[in-house]
């Protein structure tokens, strides 16, 4: 994630930010120059940038439910903004829990539309694209003798469904132990499910076809007997050698899921270090000659092996910061030599498809 200023009063900005806590200005996020942009208005529902006058209006999400908080081009005439328009289902807001479920799930999904549009990958909402994405947001229903629906959360052509639940933090930390997991979060949820959609898209059909067999094995294996097994079984005890994490280990698909969401987690983060001018230099003072890392923007470079050499030392600063405050590790995963051979893969795919 890049770094934003108030284009007002140069103070430093969170993504999220609809308004800067210091001057007060509104703020838009404008995808067309992937910058958070400092606004007044300028007429009806058109806003103008406070640095150069260029015209924008509100996404629908963001005037009328503030929801989201995504700018539209002036000359464009949707009315939701890119992030917002692959929305196909969205929640009963007139419930008051799934309000707040909807609006924590926005937030993780415009991080991930974010990095999708830093990496060029094509992301058109499916109702004008039907090769396009889309998500369903859809709560648990009740059923008959007082249980509920389950909804499961998953991707099926070109359609992401999204259980709200998975917005709850204490139902997530409830799933993520019952399932044994070290890492379960909402953002975690859309690219492994986004995951899913990319291979349909960039490898399923494509040359790419026969390296990802090599690296991931056959995905024509009966994916639901591949869960069951998993499931009544647990991963193989080598598991750790082989793969990103232990869910991982069930069929291709999955493996190749868990492996998508895990490189989408190493750009963010790796830019998000780039940008704060973090550089976690491992070498002994004798041995760098006085000189610092180079930068890189990792969203960018074609360069896999120079993300990994910056990827590994930054891990070590993660977690011997959480443990310098007494929390468990922020990065619990482990980079086997196979693994780091499948996340190259998913690099090539991403910048070379």
């Amino acid at each position: 994630m890049k770094l934003f200023h108030c284009g007002r009063c140069a103070n430093l900005l969170y993504f999220e930010n609809s308004r800067c806590t210091h001057c007060g200005a509104d703020l838009g996020f404008a995808p067309d120059v992937m910058d958070l942009l400092a606004i007044e208005p300028e007429g009806d529902n058109t806003w103008a940038t406070v640095a150069r006058g260029d015209l924008y209006r509100l996404c629908d999400n963001y005037q009328n439910q503030r929801a989201c908080n995504w700018l539209i081009p002036n000359t464009d005439p949707h009315t939701f903004c890119v992030a917002c328009r692959l929305n196909r289902t969205i929640p009963d807001l007139s419930i008051e829990k799934n309000n707040d479920l909807w609006r924590r799930l926005e937030k993780e999904k415009r991080r991930l539309v974010y990095s999708l549009l830093r990496l060029g990958l094509p992301c058109e909402p499916r109702n004008e694209d039907q090769l396009g994405l889309a998500f369903d947001f859809l709560a648990d229903q009740p059923a008959m003798f007082d249980e509920r629906e389950k909804v499961t959360t998953g991707h099926a052509n070109g359609v992401i469904t999204i259980n709200i639940a998975e917005a709850d933090p204490v139902e997530r930390e409830r799933m993520r132990n019952q399932m044994a997991e070290p890492y379960r979060t909402v953002l975690g949820h859309f690219r492994h499910e986004s995951g899913h959609y990319y291979w349909d898209l960039l490898v399923r059909s494509s040359p790419w076809l026969s390296k990802f067999r090599d690296l991931f094995g056959d995905e024509t294996r009966d994916y639901r007997q591949a869960l069951d097994q998993h499931y009544q079984y647990g991963p193989p005890s080598d598991w750790q050698s082989r793969y990103i994490s232990a869910y991982a280990s069930s069929h291709a698909w999955e493996d190749w899921a868990e492996t998508w969401a895990h490189y989408l987690h190493m750009v963010d983060t790796l830019e998000t270090a780039w940008q704060l001018g973090l550089r976690v230099n491992t070498l002994q003072p004798e041995e760098t000659n006085g000189e610092s890392a180079p930068a890189f923007d990792p969203c960018q470079t074609g360069d896999f092996d120079a993300l990994i050499r910056h990827w590994l030392p930054l891990t070590l600063a993660l977690n011997s910061l959480n443990r310098s405050m007494g929390h468990d590790d922020a990065y619990p995963f482990v980079l086997a030599p196979a693994v780091v051979e499948k996340l190259r893969l998913v690099h090539q795919i991403a910048h070379g498809r």
